[in-house]
């Protein structure tokens, strides 16, 4: 099993457009458009987060536990380890995590669509604080043809995570709020240098 996920993200201004663009591309719509809940596990010290790595459980549809570390940024896009399986109990696999010494540190929601167009996976997603574009393949060649076909400009890729451009819209803004949730962001609208990034669809 390859363990190795390679992506990029961009942010941009109309989703709708993007949707529009994979279904005359020949995408198809593998999931509907779906909430997520993310919590994201760390040790009291921030163990994982100090050495690179991601402990998450996710329920959207279903439950998932994801394990990344090792990322590296190559030719603009983020690759790294990523090991994930699907638990049949969410409140429990918490437990789990909690009886292990681990505790929820942030909060994160989203909408996602999941459109597969061959080897590539592009997912739409609403997050509170604005609209992505996620493109996943084996290699960059994939992604950068993707991205071309979409009309994305590729010097507008973003190589962090939703939780870093969090943390830097936290310190531009000043928010005291930890978690990424729309009820946080109910009258909050941000600007995209809030987050430190730029629309990639003109």
């Amino acid at each position: 099993m390859d363990d190795q996920e390679r992506e990029i993200k961009f942010y941009v201004q109309d989703l709708e457009m993007m949707a529009q663009r994979l279904h005359i591309c020949g995408a198809d719509l593998t999931r509907e458009r779906t909430l997520e809940r993310n919590l994201r596990f760390d040790t009291t010290d921030q163990g994982l987060q100090r050495e690179g790595r991601i402990l998450r459980l996710r329920q959207d549809d279903r439950a998932r536990v994801t394990y990344k570390a090792d990322a590296r940024v190559e030719g603009g896009v983020i690759a790294r380890t990523e090991l994930e399986f699907t638990v049949d109990n969410f409140a429990v696999a918490r437990k789990l995590f909690e009886a292990l010494g681990y505790q929820v540190v942030v909060l994160y929601e989203k909408y996602r669509r999941t459109y597969r167009l061959g080897d590539v996976e592009v997912v739409l997603d609403e997050l509170p604080m604005g609209d992505f574009v996620e493109i996943e393949a084996p290699n960059n060649i994939l992604i950068e043809g993707v991205a071309q076909m979409l009309g994305l400009d590729w010097s507008k890729g973003i190589a962090t995570n939703y939780l870093g451009l969090f943390a830097a819209a936290r310190v531009k803004r000043g928010f005291t709020f930890n978690d990424l949730t729309f009820d946080n962001f109910r009258d909050i609208e941000l600007l995209p240098g809030d987050m430190g990034v730029q629309p990639a669809d003109g």
